[in-house]
């Protein structure tokens, strides 16, 4: 197999490599464990922590100030297993190389986490010990079922007070859905934690206190009340993996021994088919046992090898896929995952290659843009450090200067290599507001940086509002808006103002009615005409615009129906109500009629829109506002005064369920309401809450509501 798709030149064997990601919920401790990871794997020699605004994925003067990742970082280290007796390991003596992208955790900055698990092969899911699953964790772990990455759940803060490793193993089978397995049990609990059972070796993993960071450990026997732990945690582990792995299964029917390095690799054939979820407790920032999560993603997160080959499609015939074959010796293909400007090197363009080699000074080929462009230097990002390299190998993750024409989500590949990869998939924005420079001579440099801005950003858009001409930003949250807008100062050295956050609200209707629109000009010389009759029903919740055509008998011209779709697809960016996007309407064409002399393109796509405003204003047009799904953890005495406040929002309590001495308050607020709530939770709590919010669903606009928004808009 190596030789075959291993160029001999790459320094590590593609199944000797790992691309994983490290994601969760705002808080639980994924810098850290990064951090850890970089410190025992040699990468780094003093360990910095997010609290001192030092560690090292977290880079950005935003992120260190706020204590919050908001980029993805990528790092490049390696891994050696360590030979202990007792200790079955599946690599050991083989030096692994771990690409890991340490990911933001809070909403905001989703996209980061849809792109980079896009392109990773396996992930590592960290959970609060005391919090369990939490609101941006299901957001995270719908986003790895998306993109089927395989996963390791690590259980973080088992120092802490009230930490609770069974409840967290519980929470991932019961709100999560998956077959959660326990393979590393924390021993002990906050200040009593000790070290971890490895349940597949039936061993202690026990790490001393005098050592300050935690670089020294002993693997023992179980003392007795460890073993029925064990035993019963291992019986568990058997029989969970027997249900998914027919090889084992097999054994383990027939009552035949089962081997420790057996029960690995049925582990690993699991995990990497996602049919099981192996799952570890410690404590990163007590340096308690990351080592051995360390060992685990070696033995159970799949190599670039291990994975279905990526498929893509031919440009030119969508029908036809096109399987990429992870090797060195297939042609060269990439995913740009990720655009960043860098202010020492220009524009970046992050990639993960999935076949073939690419070199410095090679061209590439975006079959988007059907154009080459040569590739002037490629970097191995560690953090904000780079290094040139000369070579890039399938299954790495870099990042190449010199390409112009790209966008997040292009394939790069060889030239006449007509292939499109599947790109990550992007949330709408559900706010905006608008920005305008505070001296003109700033008005250039604010164009040119907000165009930089959603270049690197997929959920960050620019557009000028036409009946005022102002500049509107518009992205997936308060704090999201905010690092722009703190971006735009310290990197482009652009000074704003900005106004209000507005809501990005969407129009439907709710009846069915037809439209008829004419457009007849007659001045002198040429004039236009153009005629359209249609139907307009509501579509299904989150269908869109669908349009059928139902032109028969030549009443308008082949030539002109394109112009009629345009006109139908423009009537959608505003509707009828407050000038707000029109969405999930089904269209049906039904006729017109043309003039021989004054039909053109532009008459269709004008009549088209008078048509589709015609009908909408009959059939029962509605505003809908974003819903969030808000969760609230805090102490039981503030529990009321946090429902009352909610209520007082327009919320819907939608659950309420206690761990511990925490009320946990899950209810759905329209957005309009959530402005400033950070401020107002941590008033009513004197500061002991904590919330987070996801955006949910769109619902009508209550009509006292209705009143003043569409007052607002001049509407």
């Amino acid at each position: 197999m190596s030789s075959t798709v291993n160029s001999p030149d790459r320094p590590y064997p593609l199944e000797r490599t790992r691309n994983i990601g490290i994601a969760a919920h705002i808080d639980a401790g994924k810098t850290t464990l990064t951090e850890r990871i970089l410190f025992y794997t040699g990468m780094i020699h003093k360990i910095g922590e997010v609290h001192d605004g030092a560690a090292t994925t977290d880079w950005m003067e935003q992120e260190r100030e706020r204590g919050i990742t908001i980029t993805s970082a990528a790092v490049t280290t390696k891994w050696f297993q360590r030979e202990e007796e007792g200790v079955t390991k599946l690599f050991p003596k083989q030096e692994q190389r771990v690409n890991i992208i340490d990911t933001p955790g809070h909403v905001d900055f989703t996209a980061e986490v849809e792109r980079s698990l896009r392109v990773l092969d396996g992930a590592i899911v960290v959970f609060d010990a005391v919090a369990g699953v939490q609101p941006q964790t299901e957001t995270v772990w719908r986003q790895a079922t998306k993109y089927h990455v395989p996963r390791i759940v690590f259980v973080n803060k088992m120092d802490r007070v009230g930490a609770n490793f069974d409840n967290v193993v519980h929470e991932v089978k019961d709100k999560l859905g998956a077959n959660a397995v326990r393979i590393l049990i924390p021993i002990g609990a906050e200040d009593y934690l000790t070290g971890q059972i490895d349940v597949v070796n039936q061993k202690e993993v026990h790490f001393n206190d005098d050592d300050k960071f935690g670089s020294t450990y002993e693997v023992r026997e179980l003392s007795a009340d460890q073993k029925d732990l064990a035993e019963e945690a291992y019986s568990e582990l058997v029989s969970a993996v027997a249900d998914v792995d027919d090889v084992l299964g097999e054994k383990f029917l027939m009552e035949e021994p089962i081997s420790t390095e057996e029960l690995k690799q049925a582990i690993r054939r699991a995990t990497i088919a996602n049919k099981l979820v192996p799952v570890a407790g410690g404590s990163a920032f007590k340096n308690k046992g990351v080592q051995y999560l360390i060992d685990a993603v070696v033995d159970y997160l799949p190599s670039p090898l291990d994975i279905p080959a990526a498929v893509g499609m031919n440009p030119d015939n969508e029908e036809e896929k096109i399987e990429v074959h992870t090797s060195d010796n297939e042609k060269f293909c990439s995913l740009a995952f990720k655009l960043w400007a860098d202010k020492f090197v220009g524009k970046l363009v992050f990639f993960r290659v999935y076949s073939g080699v690419i070199k410095k000074g090679d061209t590439v080929y975006n079959p988007r843009t059907r154009r080459s462009e040569r590739v002037g230097r490629l970097i191995q990002i560690q953090a904000d450090e780079h290094k040139d390299i000369d070579a890039c190998y399938a299954g790495d993750i870099a990042a190449m200067v010199g390409i112009k024409n790209v966008t997040t989500g292009d394939t790069l590949a060889k030239e006449g290599y007509d292939v499109v990869l599947e790109p990550p998939t992007f949330p709408d924005p559900v706010i905006s507001m608008a920005v305008e420079p505070k001296t003109k001579a700033d008005q250039e440099k604010l164009a040119l940086a907000l165009a930089r801005l959603s270049e690197e950003d997929p959920t960050f858009q620019v557009k000028t509002d036409e009946e005022t001409g102002q500049t509107i930003i518009s992205g997936m949250g308060e704090l999201h808006l905010e690092i722009i807008v703190d971006r735009l100062k310290r990197e482009f050295k652009v000074e704003a103002n900005t106004g209000a956050p507005q809501i990005a609200y969407r129009e439907t209707i709710t009846g069915e009615a037809n439209g008829d629109g004419k457009l007849v000009k007659q001045s002198g010389g040429r004039g236009q005409y153009g005629h359209v009759r249609l139907s307009v029903r509501p579509n299904e919740k989150g269908k869109g615009l669908t349009i059928e055509n139902k032109i028969v008998g030549g009443e308008i011209p082949k030539d002109f129906h394109n112009a009629v779709f345009k006109g139908v697809r423009e009537s959608m960016t505003n509707g009828i109500i407050a000038g707000y996007p029109v969405i999930d309407v089904h269209v049906d064409v039904l006729g017109g009629s043309f003039h021989e002399v004054d039909s053109n393109e532009n008459a269709f796509t004008m009549a088209a829109i008078f048509a589709m405003k015609d009908a909408f204003k009959k059939a029962k047009a509605i505003l809908l506002e974003p819903i969030m799904a808000v969760e609230v953890s805090t102490p039981d005495d503030y529990q009321g005064d946090v429902m009352g406040d909610l209520n007082r929002r327009r919320g819907q309590i939608q659950n309420l369920e206690t761990k511990g001495k925490l009320a946990v308050i899950k209810a759905n607020v329209p957005l309009k309401e959530m402005f400033g709530y950070s401020t107002d939770v941590r008033t009513i709590s004197s500061g002991r809450a904590s919330y987070s919010m996801t955006p949910s669903h769109f619902e009508q606009v209550p009509t006292n509501v209705l009143t003043q928004i569409v007052n607002d808009r001049g509407h």
